[in-house]
């Protein structure tokens, strides 16, 4: 197949590069797991192969992330939220109304949370050895611990970039291929060009923190999952947690990229056909993964008696159009600006948060303080409006903020991963009417 020509999506401020390969009828969004070069990429035939098969039977679109390959490079670090956001530009870009996304390893964390957050858009996934949370759990013992971490961020600090240390790399994940010269040095080439040692360890620190199990049963897409059989246990316990997901399991698979081996790169493709083409038209959604953010005036009674009920009106005017102002600049959604308070919807978590901080500081200009409660769960659409436990939780998480304060969810604080944000924990509280007990953290400003 020719080299598909290069195009660029516009995400915000960065330029993200992408291809385009195949007349399907079915469209294809191939999300990478760590990086990638799309030049690079198609000097190493097999997987170009991969690539040309997978648009056979769809039109699939290819890209490089934010700070990876063609795409731009960035000062701050990428995290899912933007990746998500890259993902939907590339769409938009290409004319891709709704489209499967198929990724594998940590990029399934970004798949997930869009197909979550945007199931309108999403037809379904296909996630190869999803991993969903970067460190290991009683619950979830598959990633590697917080002292392999610090090893390994060491060892990526030190060496990414040199030979030695993406020939470690090659014997690890592509063991069937480390005796191959001329496959090393395409990707000893292919690993430099896709991420530079920067950019490589905030990858990784990212990977690191980035949790997205709260997220897996608001995925509500036909999902498969496909896995080699050391990593059965771990595939089946995401496949278990998304509605309808089936586990298919490729004989003969080792490493982490199935377009080495040719049966397996058969079976991929195979079942990658069988689902995506199986799957049958979608209803629109009724529930979506959102996040809410609520925020109330802090001694509202005491402020209105002391002011009277004209001037009281008339700041409660200014406090609701310096609301909106804020809302509408995070690219939010008002869903009731009521009394004293304000109730909104954000498709991110880290804007949710930064919108806070700014309302925060716009009404402290009007001599009003504020407090703030942001949480990510699944909600119910009912025309306008949001419905759900999830907006409960968020009302009350905002209910235990004092003056000034933003406090976050505990799945706040793992979506943000890499943000640069930094929490303060401020323990496990019991939330009115909400069942269980919640881990709470304040987001400092």
């Amino acid at each position: 197949m020719k080299r598909p020509d290069v195009h660029y999506a516009r995400s915000g401020d960065v330029a993200i590069a992408y291809q385009v390969l195949g007349e399907g009828p079915i469209d294809i969004v191939y999300a990478r797991g760590m990086s990638g070069d799309l030049l690079s990429s198609w000097d190493q035939p097999l997987l170009a192969r991969h690539f040309a098969d997978l648009a056979r039977f769809s039109r699939l679109l290819t890209f490089d992330k934010r700070g990876t390959g063609l795409s731009d490079r960035v000062r701050e670090v990428p995290t899912l939220e933007t990746r998500m956001d890259d993902i939907r530009a590339v769409m938009d870009a290409a004319g891709s109304e709704r489209a499967f996304l198929w990724s594998g390893h940590e990029g399934t964390r970004s798949a997930i949370l869009f197909a979550a957050t945007y199931p309108e858009r999403t037809t379904g996934l296909v996630l190869l050895e999803p991993s969903v949370r970067g460190t290991a759990t009683p619950d979830y013992p598959w990633s590697p611990t917080e002292k392999e971490w610090r090893h390994r961020l060491a060892e990526v600090r030190a060496g990414w970039g040199r030979r030695d240390y993406f020939e470690a790399l090659l014997r690890e994940w592509v063991p069937t291929m480390a005796g191959d010269e001329e496959f090393t040095d395409w990707y000893v080439e292919h690993m430099r060009r896709s991420l530079s040692p920067g950019a490589a360890l905030s990858f990784f620190r990212t990977m690191m923190d980035a949790d997205v199990t709260d997220v897996l049963p608001a995925v509500r897409v036909p999902t498969l999952v496909l896995c080699k059989r050391s990593e059965r246990d771990q595939s089946t316990h995401v496949a278990e947690r998304i509605a309808g997901a089936e586990v298919r399991e490729l004989g003969g698979f080792v490493g982490m990229f199935t377009w080495i081996d040719d049966d397996v790169h058969e079976q991929t493709i195979r079942e990658t056909e069988r689902f995506v083409t199986g799957v049958g038209g979608l209803a629109e959604p009724e529930r979506i993964l959102t996040t809410v953010l609520f925020t109330d005036i802090v001694g509202s009674t005491e402020r209105a008696a002391q002011l009277g009920d004209r001037a009281w009106r008339e700041l409660i005017a200014r406090h609701h159009a310096a609301v909106r102002s804020e809302i509408g600049r995070f690219r939010g959604r008002e869903i009731d600006t009521a009394g004293d308070g304000v109730f909104a919807s954000f498709d991110g978590p880290a804007r949710a948060i930064a919108c806070a901080h700014a309302i925060r500081r716009a009404l402290g200009d009007l001599g009003l303080a504020v407090r703030a409660g942001v949480h990510t769960g699944e909600c119910e659409l009912d025309g306008g409006k949001l419905r759900g436990i999830a907006v409960h939780i968020g009302a009350r998480v905002a209910g235990q903020a004092s003056a000034g304060e933003v406090l976050v969810s505990s799945t706040v604080k793992d979506l943000v991963a890499g943000s640069g944000l930094e929490f303060e924990d401020r323990g496990a509280h019991e939330l009115r009417g909400v069942p269980g007990e919640w881990r709470l953290f304040a987001v400092d400003a």
